[in-house]
């Protein structure tokens, strides 16, 4: 944003600190109205015709400006991946208590690398392991999706689970259901 003597337009659009449109003045006019207010000039639209200016406190907005993005970062949520991993011949109870922490990690609100690694021999039986991850992920699939396919890469295979956008509760036209008669 150009300010005061750095806009070199000949004519601008001004308005004023309370919203009000001035009209179309020469730079020098609105720069002259901005400073007898002890307020800057701020070229607001440039690629308009004639550019856009606002009589405003320029230090204020920059302020009121890094607070609102302070704020909307301390209210982000950072989603994390969570990797489990396997081996092709895993026990059915592990696999279960694995797809137990895979589903606290999808509830809240964490996308989940489930990996199982080949060693050896085992390379010639990629079929078993997208058979395996088929399974964990039907063992969460009330809580989760599949957000990328079983990909072998390497020596091992790899499948991402995402949480399912939670279901949203219907208003009843009947008013409370719970009410007595």
């Amino acid at each position: 944003m150009l300010l005061n003597e750095e806009i070199r337009d000949r004519e601008v659009r001004v308005i004023d600190a309370d919203g009000a449109q001035l009209g179309i003045l020469s730079s020098r006019e609105a720069l002259r109205l901005a400073e007898e207010k002890n307020l800057d000039l701020v070229k607001i639209a440039p690629q308009a015709k004639p550019p856009v200016c606002r009589i405003m406190d320029y230090g204020k907005f920059r302020f009121e400006q890094a607070k609102k993005e302070k704020e909307a970062k301390k209210n982000q949520r950072v989603v994390e991946i969570k990797e489990i991993r396997m081996s092709l011949n895993i026990d059915t109870h592990d696999l279960e208590t694995k797809a137990g922490h895979a589903l606290q990690f999808l509830r809240s609100g964490d996308r989940v690398k489930v990996t199982v690694r080949f060693r050896g021999r085992e390379m010639a039986h990629t079929e078993l392991g997208k058979t395996l991850l088929g399974r964990f992920a039907a063992l969460c699939e009330g809580v989760s999706s599949v957000e990328k396919q079983p990909k072998l890469e390497g020596r091992s295979m790899s499948l991402f689970l995402v949480a399912k956008p939670a279901p949203k509760e219907s208003t009843s036209k009947g008013g409370n259901q719970n009410a007595k008669a």
